[in-house]
């Protein structure tokens, strides 16, 4: 029998927002004092929103833009979806009730996901698990957000890649066939949860020492501070972020019934670009099926990474009907995850 997903559902209306576009080689020396070593990473511009601009509002531009090319009212929607890899603009604070608000649905069901930039692709499996047990659910606005905050993050100091301003927005439609969801698998490794964490302002540190903050906090010493004793197993945490991408791209291949070989693209965050190479390396495509090339020029948008580059390579036109995506990644907690939809 031909395979056919637990939920049938598509994306009826996919769309993006980003903030205003930055050259990389002539503002990193306002983020770091080696301006060089960014500029290896291979990226040439990074997208910043105005510092009036919060996520919320962010995610609003991608929303509305969706809403509009699927010619779906805000007031019908059955549930809105916000995956945020942002610090958020409030605390004790919901953002996916703030964005419904901001865009009219206001009686709606809302859904916030916050597990960094895994949530806006591993959401499509809980948007399966919606229509699978909702019949009376037949459209989903999701909506993955990402903005930098820099009083918390040094959008070129927090990782090996180039923190960037954009949110995406897709309109999810039952029974719909284009851009429809096949599958999504997830590892979660809570080993190494701690790693790349805002080290102030929650809970268990509400405030930094004195004459200090989180951007004097460098995220990737946790990483270096655990494994100090044993350099061996670092290098076996490097090999094993990349091996199991590929594991859990198999995995969802597996689940769907789709040969590796015949996806069309593999869209990644949008890592430096060593690290695509890498990842393409493992996982088997050629680089130039990966999204190494946009991401150069995008950023990296958090948990909107994998939806900004899809939309942008449908304007194009560079994906045919019955083309199989990969929509893949590491995220903190550490989670590796993959979901497949065919356009």
């Amino acid at each position: 029998m031909p395979f056919a997903p637990p939920a049938d559902f598509g994306i009826l209306g996919l769309a993006h927002a980003l903030g205003d576009p930055k050259d990389v080689a002539a503002t990193a020396a306002d983020y770091v004092d080696d301006p060089d070593r960014v500029l290896l990473w291979g990226y040439r511009t990074y997208h910043r929103s105005p510092d009036s601009t919060t996520p919320t509002a962010l995610a609003a531009r991608a929303a509305t833009k969706a809403l509009a090319k699927a010619g779906v009212d805000p007031r019908d929607l059955d549930l809105v979806v916000v995956a945020d890899s942002s610090v958020p603009d409030h605390l004790l604070w919901d953002a996916s009730a703030a964005l419904a608000r901001e865009i009219g649905a206001t009686s709606s069901p809302t859904l916030l996901l916050t597990q960094g930039c895994a949530s806006g692709v591993t959401a499509f499996q809980h948007i399966a698990g919606t229509f699978a047990v909702r019949e009376d659910v037949d459209t989903v606005l999701l909506v993955t957000v990402n903005q930098v905050s820099e009083a918390h993050t040094n959008r070129m100091r927090s990782n090996t890649l180039l923190s960037s301003d954009g949110a995406a927005a897709a309109v999810l439609r039952r029974g719909h066939g284009r851009l429809r969801w096949l599958a999504t698998e997830q590892i979660t490794d809570p080993t190494y949860n701690d790693f790349y964490r805002v080290e102030y302002g929650a809970a268990a540190a509400p405030f930094p020492p004195e004459g200090t903050s989180n951007l004097d906090v460098d995220p990737l010493s946790l990483v270096y501070r655990h494994f100090r004793r044993e350099p061996e197993h670092l290098a076996k945490f490097v090999r094993t972020l990349n091996t199991r991408v590929r594991t859990v791209y198999e995995r969802a291949c597996d689940r769907a019934d789709v040969d590796p070989g015949q996806v069309a693209k593999f869209l990644f965050l949008n890592d430096n670009q060593d690290s695509l190479a890498d990842i393409a390396k493992a996982v088997g495509v050629p680089l130039e099926r990966t999204n190494a090339a946009l991401g150069a020029d995008l950023g990296h948008c958090g948990g909107a990474d994998q939806l900004i580059c899809l939309d942008t390579y449908l304007e194009r036109g560079d994906l045919a009907e019955g083309d199989v995506v990969a929509l893949a990644g590491i995220s903190i907690g550490m989670h590796w995850y993959c979901t497949l939809l065919t356009v």
